[in-house]
């Protein structure tokens, strides 16, 4: 499974040298640290699911010796392993330019990744090939629009749940929506799993 996750590296190295100017675009044009630690951590996953989708390698991955349940786990593992990878260069970045971030930008970034990744990563086996990055586009413009103004209308119309958030310690806080992304992630996981399964390629 590690050597699926390796041919993802390989394949990307091209998109990879072509990531960090992307990333230092977003930085110098001045985009908040969560809009960039965001897209930095799609960047590789969702070249690979691209990558995947014009070369129709779901048939050659399943002639090799791993099993549909092993090259799932690779997508969702390897997923995290770009995003923190992505993290470390882009924090680097941010250094390197003057550019102030935060552990909490980090923190919301890293979950709005885990919430993007969770709810596209089954359109690619759901979706016809030619229609997946579309929906994937609009999915995380969508997501990223709607995100301000959900928390603009929690904050201005529900001030019980403004309230109780308020009093929330920080780490409980973060511990709480750590734990809700991952269930959503593992959630997204088995039911990758399941139509990947009963896919024919």
């Amino acid at each position: 499974m590690l050597n699926l996750i390796r041919r993802d590296a390989i394949l990307q190295k091209r998109q990879l040298v072509i990531g960090i100017p992307f990333i230092l675009f977003f930085i110098v044009m001045g985009a908040p640290p969560v809009v960039t630690f965001l897209v930095a951590g799609i960047f590789i996953p969702l070249n690979a699911f691209g990558y995947d989708e014009k070369a129709e390698t779901n048939i050659l991955l399943n002639s090799l010796p791993y099993t549909r349940k092993e090259i799932i786990a690779s997508r969702y593992l390897g997923a995290i392993v770009y995003m923190f990878l992505s993290i470390g260069v882009t924090s680097l970045a941010l250094f390197v330019f003057n550019k102030p971030f935060t552990i909490t930008d980090i923190a919301i970034g890293s979950g709005l990744f885990l919430l993007f990744a969770a709810l596209t990563f089954p359109l690619f086996y759901i979706l016809k090939p030619g229609y997946i990055t579309t929906a994937v586009l609009i999915s995380f413009v969508l997501l990223t629009w709607i995100a301000r103004p959900v928390i603009w209308f929690i904050t201005e119309h529900l001030p019980a749940i403004t309230e109780f958030i308020m009093n929330i310690s920080a780490p409980t806080l973060y511990m709480g929506v750590t734990i809700v992304l991952m269930v959503i992630y593992v959630i997204s996981w088995g039911i990758t799993t399941m139509i990947y399964q009963r896919k024919a390629f």
